[in-house]
């Protein structure tokens, strides 16, 4: 008998000698899951817990007991090797985002998921994620599989799991109760700590998740906006404004040299008579929360998905002030912002140039700008949602000859890169892009024809492997700076500058400034002269910066739609 066939001998008689209940292999699998998928979970508990082991131990056997509690539903022999299978995959593939890339699995997160594509996840899929889940995922599921569960009558089969769900339970209470001032206090304010534990965020993230979707799944999408009008400074113009809206992704604040970096990330746009804002927040730390947020008329605070998809957004409102507005997308999509809007898509192009890696790098706007730019006929708003700085594969959003900064990481494996050559390779998409915003800048320039202005922002910032951390997607209550500072930059020709009466000046003091993608819906239809009682002047960065006759034209609009212009004419 080979050594192989005398183990496998052992482990049937084993299995034979041994069968478990289901509730026995439900705590072994969830002992397993404590000790091997919650690194970070008991790295945060042991800082916080410090020096008080007798209630960090209560407090980690009333988790234990909860989830034990919660499983113990599933806890019927035909149902509990399945469900046990499942969640230690599941574990596995959310412990390794969480404890090698910092990444929490929340409610968010899984919206993220749920709404890539498959270009984009393929690169998360790593050697090492695959041989970390073969590891603590399959071959433990396949170990669940393997038990042989004792034989029990259909009474004990059914009343077990409940009773052992109400006991659970009650225990689960009365420890924390035990401490409760303490406890409280730590879920308070180290939201952190039970954010890192597996499986029991990515289980409450998903539920959240299904009960967004059930909500807005027959939604009624309400109007915004129908009264907007343009203002004065389109009357008796013969050429058409062209305003061109970048979408950024991934970009920080932190990386732009025009913000302060010491790296020369922007030598192209310092060149250029623009105003780069470099105190700006983002409204989300992932794009399916983030880039419906800043095209959306609510703030970080007040906005939802529910709220998102029901309401129109600034791009509705300025197609109602009759201008033509189109959305250019080299990404996931539009997240539905572009749904009532002509868009394209230009992410599978086949290109030899700028798509040779099955992606398409940002350049690929450029080709079909010329072309459609000679076909403008009235006043329009383009938006480029970019590509950007997507990671983790930073070196695939770039031409390698423009690889500036070196050496640079060139796989999706950060364990393979130094801190050095992943920032290397991230500072150099960041070049990259201000080599495109600078060449659109040059081209609208160029543009006689046209009246022409860009506006560049950024959804939102991207973690290096600062305390940790990498890629973006945090819960915004614990995302460092790195993922919620984004850069905005603005540059207007001097036709654009003199027909809409804007003080460039004016607008570079306040480059310091607070401010955060609540300002965008605003801001946009204040540089564009459009009237509607869906703009609030506190939030439009423009209002103050407009010449004595724009400025008088806004007012007089105010006084409209408040019904006080024939008072103020009387007075």
């Amino acid at each position: 008998m080979t050594h192989l066939e005398n183990l496998t001998s052992r482990f049937v008689k084993l299995r034979n000698d041994w069968p478990v209940s289901p509730l026995t292999l439900t705590a072994l699998v969830l002992i397993f899951i404590f000790c091997v998928d919650n690194a970070t979970f008991w790295s945060l508990g042991t800082q916080i817990f410090v020096g008080h082991v007798i209630s960090f131990s209560a407090y980690i056997l009333a988790v234990f007991l909860l989830m034990l509690g919660v499983f113990s539903i599933f806890a019927f022999p035909w149902v509990v090797k399945p469900f046990l299978a499942f969640i230690v995959i599941l574990s596995a593939v959310t412990s390794y985002y969480m404890d090698n890339l910092g990444v929490v699995i929340d409610r968010d997160m899984i919206q993220n998921v749920m709404v890539t594509t498959v270009t984009e996840s393929k690169h998360l899929i790593t050697v090492d994620f695959v041989l970390h889940n073969l590891v603590y995922g399959v071959l433990p599921a396949l170990v669940v599989f393997a038990f042989k569960l004792k034989s029990r009558s259909v009474i004990r089969t059914v009343l077990t799991p409940v009773l052992s769900f109400v006991v659970c339970l009650a225990l689960t209470a009365g420890l924390l109760m035990a401490d409760m001032k303490s406890y409280s206090s730590i879920l308070r304010e180290r939201k952190d700590f039970m954010s890192s534990f597996q499986p029991g965020m990515p289980i409450v993230g998903a539920i959240r998740y299904a009960k967004m979707m059930r909500k807005t799944s027959n939604v009624t999408i309400a109007k915004i906006g129908e009264d907007a009008t343009k203002g004065p400074s389109y009357a008796g113009k013969d050429k058409p404004v062209l305003t061109i809206l970048v979408a950024g992704e991934t970009a920080r604040s932190q990386n732009f040299s025009l913000n302060g970096y010491g790296v020369d990330t922007n030598p192209e746009l310092a060149k250029r008579s623009i105003v780069s804002f470099s105190d700006v927040s983002s409204c989300g730390t992932a794009t399916a929360v983030s880039l419906p947020c800043m095209f959306s008329k609510f703030s970080r605070d007040t906005y939802s998905f529910e709220k998102g998809v029901s309401n129109e957004n600034v791009l509705d409102v300025v197609t109602h002030a009759g201008l033509h507005v189109e959305w250019w997308d080299n990404n996931t999509g539009d997240k539905g912002i572009a749904g009532r809007i002509p868009s394209r898509s230009f992410t599978n192009t086949k290109n030899d140039e700028f798509c040779a890696a099955g992606e398409c790098i940002d350049g690929i706007f450029m080709q079909s700008l010329a072309d459609y730019a000679d076909t403008i006929t009235q006043d329009t708003v383009l938006v480029l949602h970019q590509i950007g700085s997507h990671g983790p594969t930073y070196y695939l959003r770039y031409p390698e000859e423009f690889e500036k900064f070196k050496p640079a990481c060139r796989t999706a494996e950060f364990k393979n890169c130094t801190p050095e050559e992943i920032t290397n390779a991230y500072d150099n998409t960041i070049a990259y892009t201000d080599k495109i915003l600078a060449d659109t800048i040059d081209f609208l320039e160029s543009r006689d024809n046209l009246v022409t202005a860009m506006i560049y922002m950024s959804d939102h910032g991207e973690s290096l492997g600062e305390s940790g951390m990498y890629l973006h997607g945090s819960p915004y209550f614990m995302a460092p700076e790195y993922q919620t500072k984004v850069p905005a930059i603005l540059w207007m020709s001097s036709a654009f500058q003199d027909q809409f009466g804007i003080d460039q000046s004016c607008l570079a003091e306040k480059k310091d400034a607070a401010l955060s993608h609540d300002n965008l819906f605003h801001s946009l239809l204040g540089m564009l002269d459009i009237h509607t009682a869906e703009r609030n002047e506190a939030l439009d960065i423009f209002a103050s910066c407009k010449t004595a006759l724009v400025g008088q034209g806004n007012r007089v609009w105010n006084l409209v739609r408040k019904g006080s212009l024939l008072r103020v004419m009387a007075g």
